[in-house]
């Protein structure tokens, strides 16, 4: 699995995704299951608010041999401050018009 992640630009100054890359390293959570060896292609951030560069962004990976796109859980579930972002879903739907329906997209991370 080549996976690319997309956080929160608003949380990254905050969170170094030591626990984004814990779970990839042990294939825990989002990653638990995952027979294959995981190597991260990209770890970028969505671009701010409303997401729209996340993307373009999320093409550039898929271009550099990216078959998994995985939400960080700063985005999703809102961690580590509770707030989730309001543009995931319209963000993910963007994404998988963009990329196609072959990238496998995950949620969350942990």
């Amino acid at each position: 699995m080549k996976v690319g992640v997309i956080r929160c630009m608003q949380t990254e100054d905050m969170c170094p995704g030591t626990t984004d890359f814990k779970i990839i390293k042990e294939k825990k959570l989002a990653f638990e299951g995952v027979q294959d060896e995981i190597e991260i292609v990209g770890f970028i951030s969505c671009g701010g608010c409303p997401g729209k560069k996340a993307v373009t962004r999320a093409a550039e990976m898929v271009k550099r041999g990216v078959d998994t796109i995985a939400f960080a859980s700063c985005i999703t579930k809102g961690n580590p401050i509770g707030f989730a972002c309001p543009h995931a879903e319209k963000m993910k739907a963007a994404i998988i018009e963009k990329v196609g329906k072959d990238i496998v997209i995950l949620d969350y991370t942990h």
